[in-house]
């Protein structure tokens, strides 16, 4: 069955639904520091237009649509924008695309701020958009660490399936046990600080697994940065200067309201993640490379991507829906949107 994917970014979202035996018919995404880290671990050439460019005659036949439109400015942390912001009009972008193509499902990912008073209006309509161009859609607010993600990762996910279906997506329910940081990077080496002004190392034994370097400001240093070996993680941000410290080191210790300090004698401990711990973290397989000549690109890759175990969870129960209401028979050849809506009359 195949998908288009926008937004793509590294792919974390697309391996995920690979992972659930979907395939990956067409990528978008106009931001060049993707490029190559997409291209050379996906296989396909990535359409690299801006999706204000990209026409419904451009997009192959698919199945479904996933993405995760821009979160700046639906971001708490941010300038809270919303649909003032270019960003933030793309996600009306990504609707109109499923409008014209009508798949037989779609995925949206964004930050919980589009919840907010503030912005949640406006998503809203995007909502009774998507019911009015043929979708029955479910919403609701994930935390990656009930998915095998050892990450605390909230975000809001979007899906729709066509009325034709007649079928509302459920949500799959999560783990009871929470993976930790200690199983998935405990393994690893000391990591490589980046080269002279956070440039990459190049080629390293492990790939990607250099960290950046420079100052903590006053905004880092106003609350504890530290997880355990056997928490999960802070949340991975696609800025490598607001990266987790290493669970090596101890606690950051309370000076006074809004401001910590590293512990004394053990500063040498406090480095930031790597930006392979971070993939880690983000349940890309070790053999997912990342091309970057600046380390802060790493970790936009890294930050930016839905975790992969997470995408695949979703992907495996519309994979099991799409099954049971396609049948064997119909699925056999279901390669195309034309042929998934016939098999359905």
């Amino acid at each position: 069955m195949k998908i288009a994917s926008f937004f793509s970014g590294a792919g974390g979202l697309d391996l995920g639904f690979i992972s659930a035996n979907f395939e990956l018919a067409y990528a978008n995404d106009n931001w060049k520091g993707c490029w190559e880290t997409f291209e050379k671990n996906h296989g396909i050439k990535i359409d690299k237009r801006s999706i204000t460019n990209v026409k419904p005659e451009d997009i192959p036949d698919v199945i479904g649509f996933v993405g995760g439109p821009p979160c700046q400015s639906w971001s708490l942390a941010g300038a809270m924008k919303g649909i003032n912001d270019p960003r933030g009009k793309l996600f009306w972008n990504y609707v109109k695309l499923i409008e014209k193509k009508q798949p037989l499902f779609f995925l949206a990912e964004n930050v919980p701020g589009i919840l907010s008073p503030k912005h949640k209006p406006e998503f809203m309509k995007l909502i009774k958009k998507f019911w009015d161009i043929g979708y029955v859609v479910s919403f609701m607010v994930m935390d990656a660490r009930y998915y095998g993600v050892p990450q605390e990762r909230k975000r809001v996910i979007v899906v729709g399936y066509h009325k034709k279906l007649r079928k509302k997506f459920e949500f799959p329910k999560g783990e009871g046990r929470w993976a930790t940081l200690k199983e998935f990077i405990w393994d690893l080496p000391p990591a490589k600080p980046a080269s002279e002004k956070n440039k990459t190392n190049g080629k390293l034994e492990i790939p990607n697994h250099e960290y950046m370097n420079g100052g903590f400001s006053t905004i880092y240093m106003s609350r504890n940065r530290v997880r355990g070996w056997e928490e999960q993680s802070f949340t991975i941000q696609a800025g490598g200067r607001h990266a987790p410290i290493h669970p090596q080191a101890p606690k950051m210790k309370l000076i006074e309201k809004n401001k910590k300090e590293f512990v004394k004698g053990k500063e040498h401990l406090y480095r930031r993640l790597s930006i392979r711990e971070c993939a880690r973290i983000q349940t890309f397989p070790d053999n997912f490379i990342f091309y970057y000549n600046n380390v802060a690109d790493g970790y936009k890759m890294v930050g930016n991507a839905v975790p992969v175990k997470l995408a695949e969870a979703l992907a495996k129960k519309i994979m099991q829906d799409l099954n049971e209401i396609l049948g064997e028979e119909c699925q056999i050849n279901l390669t195309k949107q034309q042929e998934a809506q016939l098999c359905l009359r």
